[in-house]
């Protein structure tokens, strides 16, 4: 009964931790606001309330969540096993890349072109996750600089693929040859861009949920997460898991590509990196790595995102005021210290309870 309430108290303390952090976040910037802001409540009021004015821009933040999403399951299941990869860009852009190809290239019936795109940029996203994974059981290559360094090798490769084999030279900027009609995924709702991969998200929220609680596969990975040598001495192959685990997650990366590509988008346009691998990490964050916990922490970072950019545009505060933020919230969720007072006291209160109570039994 006592681990029961230690685990309740303690699962209090994370989400305590976690709300307080986005309250400092932005109190420190509203403060910002008022400091250099001519008209700071006009800001502060299209900040926080510009993204439920109207249908059309709570769909941008509806909109935003998608890639936000699939990155941030992503790196949930990465960080599951404790493994600190950010290959979920280059998956992410390389899926992108290949759903690109196979809207071009491909003549397809319309409900079949974008679920193949997804099947394909979901193998190659899936191939390019586990490479960190394998250096690091081979020859002990830290993970995150390995990760960081493959986004760069695979981003300039897509971008050769598409100066090369999918560029449109008629066009006047940097853009890939139309994409096929049938590749695009139908709108949800009527007046807006919102499309089905809103709902695809849901779906695969679902399944990251079930695969990482609810299957063998994923308590292995959680077991690789807590403790590597335990793991080691109850049989499990801990390197078939850290493997098995980057190949999902960068599929999931992957496919998100496609679906950002099929959603959003007539022709491939990334000229830069969009970066939502650094977006993953602050869901992850915000989620604790929980999959059912990834929509809530998506829809909070996209509703601030497209309200600091509704404030740029109608006041005179910069949208970067977001960067702010997440910096802020990221430094308080990671400091092991962040009251941490609070956590113990509890932990000691248990402790005597039940020092207490084997006191009175022994009695």
């Amino acid at each position: 009964m006592s681990s029961l309430k230690l685990s309740t108290k303690i699962n209090k303390y994370d989400t305590l931790r976690t709300v307080i952090a986005i309250l400092i976040a932005l109190i420190i910037s509203a403060i910002i606001i008022f400091a250099t802001s001519e008209t700071p409540i006009y800001s502060i009021n299209n900040f926080l309330f510009g993204p439920i004015q109207k249908l059309k821009y709570f769909s941008n933040v509806l909109e935003m969540m998608i890639p936000l999403t699939f990155t941030g399951l992503a790196l949930c299941i990465i960080y599951q096993s404790k493994h600190f990869s950010l290959i979920a860009d280059g998956c992410f852009f390389m899926g992108a890349i290949v759903a690109s190809y196979v809207a071009i290239n491909f003549t397809l019936p319309k409900a079949i072109h974008p679920v193949v795109a997804m099947i394909f940029s979901g193998i190659i996203g899936g191939c390019i996750g586990v490479l960190p994974g394998i250096l690091k059981i081979k020859w002990k290559a830290n993970e995150l600089v390995t990760s960081l360094m493959f986004n760069y090798v695979f981003y300039f490769f897509g971008l050769y693929i598409v100066n090369y084999y999918l560029r449109d030279p008629e066009a006047s900027v940097f853009a890939s040859y139309r994409f096929n009609k049938s590749f695009a995924l139908p709108r949800i709702l009527p007046g807006t861009r919102l499309h089905a991969g809103f709902l695809i998200a849901i779906l695969f929220i679902i399944l990251a949920y079930i695969y990482i609680y609810k299957t063998k596969w994923g308590y292995e990975i959680r077991t690789v997460g807590d403790n590597i040598n335990f793991a080691k001495y109850s049989g499990i192959n801990t390197a078939k898991v850290i493997i098995s685990s980057q190949f999902i997650a960068g599929a999931v990366a992957g496919i998100g590509g496609a679906i950002e590509m099929s959603g959003m988008y007539k022709r491939f346009l990334w000229d830069v990196t969009p970066s939502y691998a650094w977006d993953g990490v602050i869901i992850a964050l915000l989620a604790k790595n929980n999959p059912k916990y990834v929509p809530l922490a998506a829809f909070f970072l996209s509703y601030l995102r497209i309200g600091a950019d509704m404030m740029s545009r109608r006041a005179d505060v910069d949208n970067e005021i977001i960067s702010i933020i997440q910096a802020v919230m990221i430094l308080l969720i990671a400091a092991e210290r962040f009251l941490a007072y609070w956590k113990q006291r509890e932990e000691n209160k248990l402790a005597k309870e039940k020092y207490l109570n084997a006191k009175k039994e022994v009695q």
